[in-house]
């Protein structure tokens, strides 16, 4: 059976050398416990500070990532200078995903948006919904446009009231009527004219046109 003297060895050796000096150490004087002891704790106490400083290595990693993408959050909604305008729109096509005979796909949209010297924009649209009920939306925006391209990019958020009766829960926490909406869209455009593909959810996408004011 090994004593301690026997496991602190067999801990600070390695197992080839264990073996090659385990007859010389049955010949040296054995270490007092309190000695053992105090090596033990001295290599814990090490253990527990290399453990301790690996934490801190990981929790800086995940704090600089934070950081980044929180950069990246602010940078992507931060105001850019923009020419500010009014911008007319209509809908002159709609596409949806899954086929159902109650769909329209003639969404008679009109709106008018209001984008700020800032890249903000706000608006509503009025619109036929997917099972032919007129639906308002009234909405807050970011346009992002890429530098040396006719392109752009827009993401709006507000409220959409209109689906109602039978139609309420074709859209979600639409309980009372009004919905929570986020639509995003990406367009083109020629000097005064503009053209977008919105994506609708996972119901459809539509295409509009329009003119800056």
């Amino acid at each position: 059976m090994l004593n301690l003297n026997d496991l602190l060895w067999r801990s600070l050796l390695p197992r080839n050398a264990y073996s090659q000096n385990h007859c010389l150490r049955h010949t040296m004087k054995p270490l007092p416990v309190k000695t053992c002891c105090a090596i033990f704790c001295a290599l814990a106490l090490q253990s527990m500070a290399q453990a301790e400083q690996n934490f801190v290595g990981e929790s800086s990693d995940v704090t600089a990532q934070d950081t980044t993408l929180t950069s990246y959050v602010v940078d992507l909604i931060k105001p850019v200078a923009a020419e500010p305008y009014w911008y007319v729109q209509g809908s002159v096509y709609t596409k949806h995903f899954k086929h159902n005979p109650e769909h329209n796909n003639n969404q008679e949209l009109i709106g008018l948006e209001r984008h700020t010297e800032n890249s903000y924009l706000f608006g509503a649209a009025t619109f036929m919904h997917s099972f032919d009920q007129r639906s308002y939306y009234g909405y807050v925006g970011k346009r992002f446009d890429y530098a040396g391209t006719p392109f752009y990019s827009k993401l709006t958020a507000g409220l959409l009231y209109g689906y109602k009766g039978e139609y309420r829960d074709k859209i979600p926490l639409n309980r009372f009527g009004v919905a929570p909406a986020i639509i995003p869209s990406v367009g083109v455009r020629y000097r005064r004219v503009g053209a977008e593909i919105v994506l609708l959810g996972t119901a459809a996408t539509m295409i509009n046109i329009g003119l800056e004011l």
